[in-house]
């Protein structure tokens, strides 16, 4: 049981901390980064999103959002305006930290990855057990079935050159997938270190 949650352990890591390109919700408009960035822009104090940029680029977020709320005063057309660019500056800002690029902000319900929002819903409600259940179940679920194409094709690699190449392909996957669950496991890399390698 203890190994199954080290793996879905892993399992977490890969799935919250490794960006995605298409899957990821920081970069939506009804994503965690936009929803700081509104209610930074409803009280006027930038606070709330400074949170999501690197120390190095706080300067930047902070011109942002001094121009940001300038341009707003001038009518509804403005204020659209200024809030996709402060909500765009931010978002790529944020992108850029992770190590992740920036592909403009996605519309409002774009699809989240499954992890993803698991995730955030297992900090909403406080539980993280129904996201151990959902990891515990695919990490189980992709062990068992490289381990028995593994397994089967084993059997046959004495065959030929070409059976024997099988094994080795299914073997080498197998290994693999053990080996990056195990890493990532132990592993206490932070989320743009995580990042810099792939999303």
């Amino acid at each position: 049981m203890r190994d199954t949650l080290a793996l879905a352990a892993a399992a977490v890591v890969c799935l919250a901390l490794v960006p995605r390109a298409a899957l990821a919700h920081c970069d939506t408009l009804d994503g965690p980064v936009v929803g700081d960035a509104r209610a930074a822009l409803g009280s006027k104090d930038v606070t709330p999103v400074l949170k999501w940029v690197r120390p190095d680029k706080e300067g930047e977020i902070r011109e942002a959002f001094r121009h940001t709320l300038a341009v707003r005063l001038l009518g509804p057309e403005a204020q659209t305006l200024a809030d996709r660019f402060f909500f765009e500056t931010l978002v790529r800002v944020h992108r850029e930290g992770e190590g992740a690029p920036y592909t403009g902000l996605k519309p409002a319900g774009t699809a989240v990855d499954p992890g993803i929002a698991a995730s955030d819903t297992a900090l909403e409600t406080g539980s993280v057990d129904p996201l151990v259940k959902l990891l515990s179940s695919e990490v189980d679920r992709g062990l068992r079935q490289r381990f028995a194409a593994a397994s089967a094709a084993r059997t046959h690699a004495a065959e030929s050159v070409e059976k024997g190449r099988q094994y080795v392909e299914a073997y080498v996957s197998f290994m693999h997938y053990v080996e990056r669950l195990l890493a990532d496991a132990s592993t206490t890399a932070s989320h743009g270190e995580s990042a810099t390698h792939a999303h």
